[in-house]
């Protein structure tokens, strides 16, 4: 830029292509980034343009000093979504440095890292809000925003590939599909990747992120992006290792998954003849949690999804808040309320989930019986997180259930999977506690106790539920299951004597009744007293009386 081009912008001042910023004026260098990054990303969003660092509002040049070039470029980049390129040149003007940061428009989509959206107006920068951007998705609009027409796609945006691998993938996947037999154009129609728009095929926004070009996802979707960030155990708060994926659904699931599998420690357990392994991360867990954020993510909003790889634990965080109705209490059992129903139906057609529901309680099912940590769930304005886990907390309880589960030839349920878990690590819990852990109704709890209480894993002591000798032999010390029943004779004692206090005598079937007691641990608590010369027995079998002494 000459000196005369230069003075001419000074001289018309701010406009639709025009900003300028101060640089000696502001507190240090975060700042002035701030300030251009804003600016920048609504010039992207509108017809492109130029900040100028070191003008004033007025058109005064003050200048800027002590900058590096590279730096600030590569600040702009990282501090924007999908990354900005910018050109900087330098205009020296009556002695002092401006800088002159030009972004062009390219027909994306872009927003700042935390995810707020500018676009120019005039001569200032506005949000640009998603209702305005829901103009370029569709020209058919439909309640479910993934399954939206993208007016401005056509069928070159189509990936001829990734058609390929899905129908590769579902021959294998389900094997009796007629689906992969179809030709791709009606392939894609019967799935709803692609639907008529005024005579013309279009992909939908399923259809662009299962089906779609890379070039194409970055152009009409840029936040349909995932990063993937890992961390070393010498350095857990900066990543040695960085991804950025804007990739069809199906590319990003085996791209990753890849990444998580090269760097699994297994485990080895064994269970009676077999070897039981236990990967770190589980493939199952993984790919559901990460389908999960992909189909229940905000589109809308313009941040990514991160997948924070650290050496025992992986952080998925998910742009958007839950549903409507859903929240860490009741994520397990609450009916299935897909934020994007066709990415989620697509998804089962191809088999990779079961069902459209949110895949919550598989996740919690294979982290408990490998005997990990539950998974946990944080919620917030804008994003949700998922925690998982790769340490082993109890091996004990592992092979316990790997071995009652082939003894009972079934799978255990999940709420009787919570229960066992949760008294292994505190023994004793009330039905309203198990209400809470299982997130069900109070009827569908109790029904949960009495199956572990048929298959002889739990026992009832009073109101506590217990683990059984059988269990406590598998899982826990001889120690602890001796302190435990010393406990539970006490209190039986207790209520037997408070009993007598009013009635003459007690039978078997009335402690039954009374301390939630088998006929078995019944007798041996009479036994125990009558041994201590607590009661005295008159009669014998079903006219049995035990009186005080």
């Amino acid at each position: 830029m000459t000196i005369t081009q230069f003075e001419q912008v000074l001289s018309k001042g701010e406009n639709l292509t025009v900003e300028f910023k101060t640089w000696i004026y502001a507190k240090d260098m975060r700042e002035r980034i701030s300030l251009a990054v804003d600016e920048l990303v609504a010039f992207a969003n509108a017809k492109g343009g130029t900040v100028y660092m070191g003008v004033e509002d007025d058109g005064t040049v003050t200048g800027c000093n002590r900058y590096d070039e590279q730096k600030i470029m590569e600040s702009i980049y990282d501090r924007t979504r999908p990354a900005l390129f910018t050109e900087i040149e330098v205009i020296r003007y009556e002695g002092k440095d401006v800088l002159a940061i030009k972004v062009e428009r390219d027909g994306t989509t872009y927003a700042t890292s935390d995810g707020r959206c500018l676009k120019r107006l005039g001569k200032n920068s506005k949000p640009y809000y998603p209702d305005e951007m829901s103009n370029k998705y569709a020209s058919v609009q439909s309640p479910d925003f993934s399954g939206q027409i993208l007016a401005d796609s056509t069928i070159e945006d189509i990936n001829a590939l990734e058609i390929y691998n899905l129908k590769e993938k579902l021959k294998i996947r389900d094997p009796k599909s007629s689906l992969p037999e179809l030709e791709d154009m009606s392939f894609l129609r019967d799935l709803g990747l692609i639907k008529e728009d005024e005579g013309v095929d279009k992909l939908t926004i399923a259809g662009l992120l299962f089906v779609g070009k890379e070039t194409a996802i970055n152009r009409l979707l840029p936040q349909a992006e995932v990063i993937y960030l890992h961390y070393s155990a010498g350095n857990m708060e900066e990543y040695d290792s960085r991804l950025d994926l804007k990739q069809p659904i199906i590319s990003v699931i085996d791209r990753l998954t890849e990444k998580i599998q090269n760097t699994n420690k297994i485990v080895n357990v064994q269970v009676g003849l077999f070897r039981l392994e236990v990967e770190d991360f589980s493939e199952k867990v993984f790919q559901e949690a990460l389908l999960n954020a992909l189909s229940h993510r905000d589109y809308l909003n313009m941040g990514a999804v991160y997948v924070k790889h650290y050496p025992d634990r992986i952080v998925i965080e998910n742009p958007g808040a839950f549903p409507e109705g859903v929240n860490e209490k009741n994520i397990i059992t609450h009916p299935s309320t897909p934020r994007n129903k066709l990415i989620a139906e697509t998804l089962q057609r191809l088999k990779y989930v079961q069902r459209t529901g949110q895949g919550v309680d598989i996740i919690f099912r294979e982290m408990i019986s490998s005997g990990k940590p539950y998974p946990q769930y944080h919620a917030y304005n804008e994003a949700v997180t998922l925690t998982i886990f790769s340490a082993i907390d109890d091996v004990n309880f592992v092979k316990f259930i790997a071995s009652e589960q082939d003894k009972l030839q079934k799978i255990l349920p999940l709420p009787e999977l919570m229960i066992l878990r949760y008294l292994t690590d505190n023994k004793r819990i009330i039905l309203s506690e198990v209400q809470g852990l299982t997130q069900l109704p109070i009827a569908e709890a109790r029904k949960s106790c009495n199956n572990l209480v048929r298959d002889g894993l739990i026992g009832l002591s009073g109101k506590e539920y217990m683990l059984t000798a059988k269990v406590y032999d598998a899982i826990k010390s001889d120690v602890e299951y001796t302190q435990d029943t010393v406990i539970r004779y006490v209190k039986a004692k207790s209520l037997i004597e408070e009993y007598l206090q009013s009635a003459e005598f007690i039978t078997n079937e009335k402690i039954r009744e009374l301390c939630g007691f088998t006929r078995q641990q019944a007798r041996s608590t009479l036994d125990r007293m009558r041994s201590e010369g607590i009661l005295r027995l008159e009669g014998q079998g079903r006219v049995a009386r035990y009186y005080r002494n």
